[in-house]
């Protein structure tokens, strides 16, 4: 490839998809940035902190997800090796990743409904949940994300892009952050309901786009 010039038209296409599903990714990063804002907060009031009469801050949680980025992150690589020529598409990956993000908010609006139905705090094990879904749906995102920009990136571009992808968590950061303002004022369920409807929405809109898209990224889908 020359270092300098306009892109091929193969190129334009590949550098097109990763567009394409940068906004999707500022949807999810949208959704995983509630972590530390409404989920923060739901933890603080209306869940049970504490583990064998242990009590301890709500912040804690927040721990889980690296946690489990470390502890599944072997696990999903062995999958996807072991899945062979099987192996989803990266754009069914990012389907995959919001739908389990998806599921993971339709558990804690089911904790929410809970908990202001009984008056009372609920158990410690739908936060645990949550961050599992979580962190499953960040790791078919996440590292397939950064490969996509590496193989559909021109070389001489590949700096530039990688930072448009980054943009893609700043963006989804403010985006939550405006949501989650809403938790005072909205009732929690329809709160993480609507993050629900919000993410399955964006999962089927991009399961209808994925034909289109592997004709874009060619043999790199």
């Amino acid at each position: 490839l020359p270092i300098c010039g306009k892109p091929s038209q193969t190129d334009r296409q590949r550098m097109s998809v990763i567009v394409i599903l940068f906004l999707f990714m500022v949807l999810f990063w949208a959704a995983e940035g509630q972590a530390s804002s409404s989920v923060a907060l739901f933890a603080q009031r209306h869940v049970r902190n504490s583990f064998l009469g242990y009590h301890f801050p709500s912040v804690w949680w927040l721990s889980l997800s690296s946690l489990f980025v470390i502890t599944l992150s072997p696990v999903m690589g062995w999958l996807w090796m072991r899945l062979g020529r099987l192996e989803p598409s990266s754009p069914t990956k990012f389907v995959m990743g919001l739908v389990l993000a998806g599921l993971g908010f339709l558990m804690l609006s089911c904790a929410a409904l809970a908990a202001l139905s009984s008056g009372d705090r609920v158990s410690p094990a739908w936060l645990v949940a949550l961050f599992v879904l979580h962190t499953l749906g960040e790791l078919c995102l996440g590292p397939v994300g950064l490969s996509m920009v590496t193989k559909l990136t021109p070389v001489e571009k590949g700096s530039q892009m990688m930072g448009v992808w980054f943009l893609a968590v700043s963006m989804g950061s403010v985006l939550g952050g405006r949501f989650a303002g809403l938790f005072e004022s909205l009732p929690l369920p329809k709160l993480f309901g609507a993050v629900v409807v919000v993410l399955w929405g964006a999962a089927l809109v991009l399961a209808l786009l994925g034909k289109p898209i592997r004709r874009l990224m060619g043999s790199e889908s």
